[in-house]
């Protein structure tokens, strides 16, 4: 069956750009289009979509109102896409953080050549919100990174092998997450006390995001949250959050246990990756880790969590129910690496009672 989309925004140029380009791909079928939401809101009536693309710049209604609007009446997967959804722009996070499923820039000029160029981000953009669990969604900043052709596994950054002797890390919990993870992430750190122990994250994010929301996850919790930096330590009560554009990775030096952030390839098409990160736990941390994959899109994070679990390591996965996507948690539970499926309500108890040297 087709994903019913329909198309919301002032120009009626950039109407029928989308809908060739949507009509154009596999599985996704235009339904209608129109120039602002009170416009739309009269069509969708009658034949209510599965998916709306939306602007934010429109006559009689903004696209941020409505957005909250369908939110609280009749949640909806809405992708944004707009000239103000720049990564990084103050329109991106509070669409996000509102509920929209995800952002895609469009071109501020040029828009018939521009923005086919954007057609397989918006075409995954649908697909990946049109499997969205609305039913879990709540008013927090959602994003993702776009998919890249070439598939690299965390080899390309650092390899498998435990060697004998290696000095471990303390304990400390390590999460992945990608669609619907900004939600989870916060109902999780909100729970926290504020002596819990090291947290290092991987939300699939762009640059330019991830300070931002490390910043609105700091806002909404006990513990200490922040975008990491290149050598930062491993506190009691702190979060570590993966810098968009670049991977991070647990370190064990003379000085003691760090993070390690680093460019590189995309690893399952995504960077940073929560199979580079949960690897390098699994080799420099071991039995003394609790690993927890959250809801996602794909399947980045099942082999880490995999290799976490071979070496002795505590494994989570966020159950089916909770999830807004359940991809990367199902592959990880398909793999045989997980030792507990929970509901999200039932992970900070895990995080709390994980031992301690």
């Amino acid at each position: 069956m087709s994903i019913r989309v329909f198309i919301i925004d002032d120009s009626a140029v950039v109407r029928k750009v989308l809908t060739d380009i949507l009509t154009a791909a596999a599985g996704i079928e235009v339904i209608g289009s129109a120039q602002d939401p009170i416009f739309a809101l009269a069509h969708m009536e009658k034949n209510w979509p599965d998916v709306i693309t939306l602007d934010i710049e429109m006559p009689r209604m903004d696209g941020i109102t409505f957005l909250k609007k369908i939110m609280v009446e009749r949640p909806t997967p809405i992708v944004m896409c707009s000239t103000l959804t720049e990564k990084g722009s103050k329109a991106s996070l509070d669409a996000l953080r509102f509920g929209a499923i995800d952002v895609v820039a469009k071109p501020k000029s040029d828009v018939k050549t521009s923005l086919p160029e954007s057609s397989r981000d918006l075409v995954n953009a649908i697909k990946v919100a049109a499997k969205a669990n609305m039913a879990v969604i709540k008013p927090m900043p959602i994003a993702r990174i776009s998919p890249n052709r070439n598939k690299f596994t965390a080899d390309a950054m650092l390899d498998k092998g435990h060697k004998l002797g290696i000095k471990k890390a303390g304990p400390l919990i390590v999460i992945g997450a990608s669609t619907g993870g900004t939600q989870a992430l916060a109902a999780v750190l909100a729970a926290l006390p504020s002596n819990t122990l090291p947290i290092l994250i991987v939300q699939h994010m762009p640059a330019h995001f991830t300070q931002a929301f490390a910043k609105r996850l700091n806002e909404v919790s006990r513990v200490e949250v922040k975008e990491a930096q290149d050598n930062d330590p491993l506190l009691p009560g702190h979060v570590l959050v993966a810098p968009g554009g670049k991977h991070m990775m647990l370190q064990v030096t003379q000085f003691g246990s760090s993070v390690k952030i680093k460019d590189g390839p995309p690893v399952n098409r995504h960077k940073p990756s929560v199979d580079v990160l949960f690897r390098s736990v699994a080799k420099f941390a071991g039995a003394n880790a609790l690993g927890i994959i959250l809801t996602g899109m794909g399947d980045d994070g099942a082999l880490g969590i995999k290799e976490m679990h071979e070496v002795g390591a505590k494994t989570i996965a966020q159950n089916e129910e909770t999830c807004v996507v359940y991809g990367m948690p199902a592959v990880a539970v398909k793999l045989g690496g997980i030792d507990h499926v929970l509901a999200l309500s039932e992970i900070p108890q895990m995080i709390v009672e994980h031992k301690r040297v």
